[in-house]
């Protein structure tokens, strides 16, 4: 009989697995003797805060690439072919969602196997019930360009369709470059467009806040800088 592909949602930052992931969820990963993740190093860190009673350097923890060939969907996916089930995570939140893994589910589906998503933290899903904004139509658009013109250009392409769709647009970025994106948005965006900065999300120090453009131009900005943030934009 083959295994089946348990989705395993993880903490997005340093934080008791109490705080972030529902008994059940715990329970579920600590049977599970056969991962894959993005880095092997972070998931033992997960895996021992959860408190996993099997000895980590017995665990099999295989990486995944950041852009697997069918080949490596193939090798990953093995165990489960052959009866174990296996674990997929990613390095914070929810795995296969904006993560390579969604192709090991793809497969997984393929082959006429069992996926079994777990309940736990998505940064996306968290900013966007706290933000206020447009909860019934919205988009995640992944990184936006990191450098101008074609930056500013994907904003401005992003507020126009905000605005016509009714829709609210949500997108992250590397956190070392979160001021930049900001100052971006504030400079490219117009006036009465809302924007969402959501950061920390279910750690301390987290920090949500929703303004329009000019009122985020006569604020002090956010403590940004190294700090997880989902960026939300909804125009009128």
């Amino acid at each position: 009989m083959a295994g089946v592909l348990w989705l395993l949602p993880v903490a997005l930052g340093e934080t008791p697995w109490k705080n972030y992931l529902p008994a059940a969820t715990r329970e579920a990963a600590c049977r599970l003797t056969h991962f894959v993740a993005e880095n092997a190093k972070t998931a033992r860190a997960e895996l021992k805060r959860i408190g996993h009673p099997v000895p980590l350097r017995d665990l099999a923890i295989e990486e995944l690439p950041a852009t697997p060939t069918p080949a490596d969907v193939e090798r990953l996916l093995a165990p489960l072919r052959a009866g174990h089930d296996i674990g997929l995570v990613s390095e914070a939140g929810c795995p296969a969602v904006a993560d390579p893994g969604a192709l090991l589910v793809r497969r997984t589906h393929e082959l006429g196997l069992v996926v079994r998503p777990l309940v736990g933290p998505s940064s996306l899903l968290l900013a966007l019930m706290a933000s206020g904004l447009e909860g019934q139509r919205f988009a995640f658009h992944g990184y936006l360009p990191a450098r101008d013109p074609a930056r500013a250009s994907r904003i401005a392409e992003l507020e126009k369709e905000s605005g016509r769709l009714q829709q609210t647009q949500i997108f992250i970025e590397t956190p070392y470059r979160n001021r930049t994106l900001f100052a971006a948005l504030l400079l490219n965006c117009r006036q009465k467009t809302r924007l969402c900065i959501a950061t920390d999300l279910t750690l301390a120090s987290e920090q949500i806040t929703t303004r329009r453009i000019a009122e985020w131009n006569a604020a002090l900005p956010p403590v940004l800088d190294k700090h997880p943030t989902v960026f939300l934009l909804l125009a009128d």
